[in-house]
């Protein structure tokens, strides 16, 4: 039990830390008045126990690893024979910004005081845990309909069931290398699963060796690699001039198609589903490649309507002609005017491959007549066939369709209704209807600028009036300030100004693409989520802006891997969802999706960030909350923190490996 001498000493140590914290910055901080506040007396104790809790705080720290590096170190400091290490935030200038919150800062605004409370523990989960996809699990998905392969959609789990502990990664985990090398190489321990490598052995996907996986950029349909193949669909449409900038690759295997056209500057979302080739989607994001897992079945993909310059089907095996065209229906309604869609594998060039398909020639060429009839019904053009790749183009409008519709009502013109709305929505067998124009020449929806104008051109959207709320000066007023952010985040956190620290990063609530606009000329992609319940539905605008992003609800669990990415960035999520859903359901999924020794960035009102740190410490993130840009009289703080590196243990037979 401790005496009253030793709980008195504890309590002014706690007070001394706390005054040390809040001892003034770089920049005049509201904690100068209650410094001057104090007496002589006071000042000499308060200096007696910051230079005691300074000293005894540096002592403890040498016993401990140290580290040299900056607060936000990601790549390469961990150690895989250790399945735990500290991260630290070590940062001279982040240290100056560091501000404590916990008694001072609520007072004085005039806000409600948040009373201590006993920081909650979260404990780590079992290894079987180490690849959970709540909304993807095996186990659920088998209680659904496996007609339309309904049961590999979105199914997640109810309130109680959620997880309240923090997924381990695999034993033996490092951080994958830097782009571009990450393209072509993966650590074996990050995704420990060699069955795409004797499945896919003679199509060049992927090959084992040692310590890692190499990625040629072989595909069932190009076994010569990704590269020639893309070559060869160069030649047939222009992919160099910037009109196509945004694709869709249907059913991607390990992404190649995505990864090369990188290259190309057309940035691809790449997406499978959770099924029987083994972490595809996994070893894609691995890679450094954006993908998310889905499927075409019977709801919506989770994006908005005229969102992709091109789409491609390699093999994927979706049956295209089925269900009354559906599938090739949702692609139509994704696609932009004048859109691409690019299909290769069966039935294409079936005189050649049929033998090898294990299929009859009646059969094959039954299954691309209905393509073609499907295609044609959504007043697609046939642009060329030409060996093994086929290319349709969608119009540029829907004059000549209406017309059509007078004649075939197959598929007809869907009811009123709003196209962008994706996130648990149906598909229907309807065409879904272009914008309306006044002349057979016109580009329904707008013009848009070829890449990379296109990013800072007002939007069509918006300089349309389409957008509710949203005016050509707000999104040029948008853009500015997250080029000032930007710097201020770049200057406090010093690894966002090195090239190769991050590749893969989220933005949880991206409004206009600001965000990911603002790192254009990093090699990093953002993935930009609109919240179901945001007030506007903005994400037709980023992707106008030749960004990608998706819908989420985060109340529930993302379409994606654990250690996904490697940083996230989260704009007053939090007040968005309050009464929503609880914090530490986000946090853990936050802490679910983002890579050991990660970095977060979040915006929001104190308050709420008070609260959520009391939970990041919880995870064992290292965090420290910081003035907002325009200094420290605004309400609205960040939390800047880091998630420590840790494994899972290792296994009987992992032991001294």
């Amino acid at each position: 039990m401790e005496t009253p001498n030793k709980k008195k000493w504890k309590k002014q140590t706690q007070i001394a830390k706390r005054l040390f914290l809040a001892m003034p910055s770089a920049k005049p901080s509201s904690t100068f008045s209650f410094c001057t506040k104090t007496n002589i007396y006071s000042l000499a104790v308060i200096t007696f126990f910051c230079s005691f809790s300074y000293f005894l705080g540096s002592w403890q720290h040498g016993r401990g690893t140290t580290s040299t590096t900056a607060e936000f170190s990601l790549r390469g400091r961990c150690n895989p024979s250790q399945n735990s290490t500290n991260t630290a935030l070590n940062d001279p200038f982040l240290a100056q910004l560091s501000i404590d919150f916990s008694t001072h800062h609520a007072a004085e605004d005039g806000a409600a005081t948040v009373p201590e409370e006993k920081v909650k523990s979260y404990p780590a989960c079992g290894v079987e845990y180490s690849e959970y996809t709540p909304c993807e699990g095996t186990k659920r998905a088998l209680k659904f309909e496996r007609e339309r392969l309904i049961y590999r959609e979105r199914h997640c789990p109810e309130k109680g069931d959620l997880l309240k502990c923090r997924i381990p990664a695999p034993y033996g985990y490092r951080n994958p290398p830097a782009w571009p090398a990450s393209r072509d190489v993966a650590w074996y321990a990050n995704v420990p699963h060699k069955e795409l490598t004797v499945e896919k052995a003679v199509q060049n996907w992927i090959i084992y060796e040692g310590d890692r996986f190499r990625f040629p950029g072989g595909g069932t349909m190009f076994p010569n690699g990704a590269d020639a193949y893309i070559d060869d669909i160069g030649k047939l449409i222009n992919l160099k001039d910037g009109s196509i900038r945004t694709a869709i690759d249907t059913g991607c295997g390990v992404a190649s198609w995505g990864a090369y056209l990188l290259s190309r500057n057309i940035i691809t979302m790449s997406f499978a589903p959770r099924d029987t080739h083994e972490a595809q989607v996994q070893f894609a994001l691995e890679r450094g490649v954006p993908a998310l897992i889905g499927v075409l079945a019977s709801i919506r993909l989770p994006y908005p309507s005229r969102a992709f310059d091109m789409a491609h089907c390699s093999r994927c095996l979706i049956p295209w002609g089925q269900y009354d065209g559906v599938y090739l229906i949702e692609v139509d309604r994704v696609l932009r005017p004048g859109g691409y869609w690019v299909l290769s594998g069966p039935p294409i060039n079936w005189k050649k491959h049929w033998r090898g398909w294990g299929r009859t020639e009646k059969d094959l060429k039954a299954e691309q007549q209905t393509i073609e009839n499907v295609a044609k019904s959504l007043c697609w053009k046939k642009l060329v066939e030409k060996d093994d790749i086929a290319i349709w183009q969608k119009p540029i409008n829907h004059l000549y369709c209406k017309v059509n519709r007078k004649i075939t009502q197959n598929p007809p013109i869907c009811l009123p209704q709003d196209p962008d709305r994706a996130w648990y929505t149906k598909m229907e067998t309807c065409l879904t209807p272009l914008p309306e124009v006044s002349y057979s020449q016109e580009l329904a929806g707008g013009e848009l600028a070829k890449w990379p104008e296109r990013l800072n051109v007002i939007p069509p959207r918006i300089s349309s009036g389409s957008i509710n709320g949203v005016t050509a000066e707000i999104f040029q007023l948008n853009s500015e300030l997250w080029k000032k952010r930007m710097s201020y985040y770049k200057a406090v956190n010093n690894q966002l100004r090195q090239p190769g620290k991050y590749r893969n990063l989220l933005d949880m609530n991206a409004y206009l693409g600001g965000f990911a606009a603002a790192l254009v000329e990093d090699p990093v992609w953002v993935m930009n989520v609109v919240p179901v319940e945001a007030k506007i539905n903005t994400l037709g605008v980023i992707y106008e802006r030749g960004l990608i992003g998706t819908y989420q609800n985060w109340c529930e669990a993302m379409s994606t891997y654990p250690r996904t990415y490697d940083l996230i960035h989260a704009d007053s999520v939090f007040s968005l969802y309050k009464d929503r859903c609880e914090m530490e359901d986000i946090l853990l999924e936050m802490d679910r999706i983002l890579r050991p020794e990660g970095s977060v960035i979040l915006r929001d009102d104190v308050d709420v960030l008070v609260k959520i740190k009391r939970i990041t410490d919880g995870l064992n993130w290292m965090s420290r909350i910081v003035d907002h840009e325009d200094g420290p009289h605004q309400r609205e703080k960040l939390l800047f923190a880091v998630k420590s590196y840790w494994t899972a243990p290792a296994a009987a037979d992992q032991e001294g490996s």
